[in-house]
């Protein structure tokens, strides 16, 4: 079986699925009675209620001015609306916003993008390879992920003095690719396990080496599950508080958690600010995920294969 018909069987799989989902989707019959989709709906605004009042909240503060804010009257719709709250933020001189979010996202991009390649790799050696120690190995991986990142802060903060690297931001790229990477190996590995061994065995068969495979056969169907390896990395590292606070003592390397505390800290009654610093936040996430959703939605059906 040649490669070009294992691209071919994928894609003939692809567009059947698709299809099938499109059929589905387009069906107008639901089978339910009218007291469980109303149960339904009313569990679906229940939990968008719960997940966008606080987002609104924090985005009405945001732009409410401080004499509206610190009223007793609260208002649900602010009367009067300012942006003086984000021309603060972007103020150098009142606080270095822009210096905070440059690390944030450096930090943050980096740990997601080695911990995809480690875990890529890592993962597929636990999925296929052969070794000696290898449940061993990657049943310790797992119990490596059980331990609290509290009981990890004194022996980070240790080895990262020993080496040299505390108050830099590649010690908090150890230490984040430390915390990610047990359960992206898990994730990864368990998902290689599901691509059918059939279609890298016939491109080995075909003349392409391991590591080809890896990158021609693999990787493409393992779309969905790298890309939540990348996003979970990403959020653990951009949302990290602990391991910042404990390594870093520069203000300008401090990331995004650390500089909306020493904000917090340094002023009094800034709820304005911390609440538009806090929304400018919270944008990298939701635009990452808007943007990675569609890959995530076209990888669950890229993977299948015929029978």
């Amino acid at each position: 079986m040649s490669t070009s018909n294992i691209r071919k069987s994928v894609r003939e799989s692809y567009l059947t699925t698709t299809q099938t989902f499109s059929r589905l989707l387009r069906s107008k019959e639901i089978s339910s009675s009218r007291w469980e989709r109303a149960l339904f709906y009313l569990s679906i605004a229940l939990m968008l209620a719960i997940t966008l009042i606080p987002f609104y909240i924090m985005v009405k503060t945001s732009i409410t001015p401080d004499a509206n804010i610190y009223s007793q009257t609260p208002e649900l719709i602010p009367s009067e609306t300012t942006l003086e709250h984000y021309r603060v933020l972007f103020a150098p001189e009142t606080f270095p916003f822009i210096t905070y979010f440059v690390n944030s996202l450096i930090v943050s991009v980096v740990t997601a993008g080695l911990s995809v390649i480690v875990a890529t790799f890592g993962g597929y050696s636990f999925a296929r390879l052969k070794y000696r120690g290898q449940g061993v190995i990657s049943r310790f991986v797992l119990v490596v992920y059980m331990f609290s990142g509290i009981l990890l802060v004194v022996p980070l903060f240790q080895v990262m003095t020993w080496i040299g690297l505390v108050d830099t931001l590649p010690s908090l790229l150890i230490t984040y690719l430390v915390q990610t990477l047990p359960l992206s190996l898990y994730m990864l590995g368990n998902y290689f396990r599901s691509v059918p061994e059939e279609i890298e065995e016939a491109a080995l068969m075909d003349g392409y080496s391991r590591v080809e495979v890896i990158y021609r056969i693999t990787i493409p169907l393992s779309a969905p599950a790298i890309v939540a390896v990348f996003i979970y990395a990403f959020m653990i590292s951009w949302n990290e508080y602990l391991f910042a606070s404990v390594l870093l003592s520069s203000q300008s390397l401090f990331t995004l958690p650390i500089g909306l505390e020493a904000l917090n800290q340094a002023f009094e009654n800034v709820w304005g600010q911390l609440m538009a610093a806090s929304v400018l936040t919270s944008i990298p996430v939701i635009v990452l995920f808007l943007y990675l959703e569609k890959y995530l939605v076209e990888g669950l059906t890229f993977g299948a294969v015929e029978g």
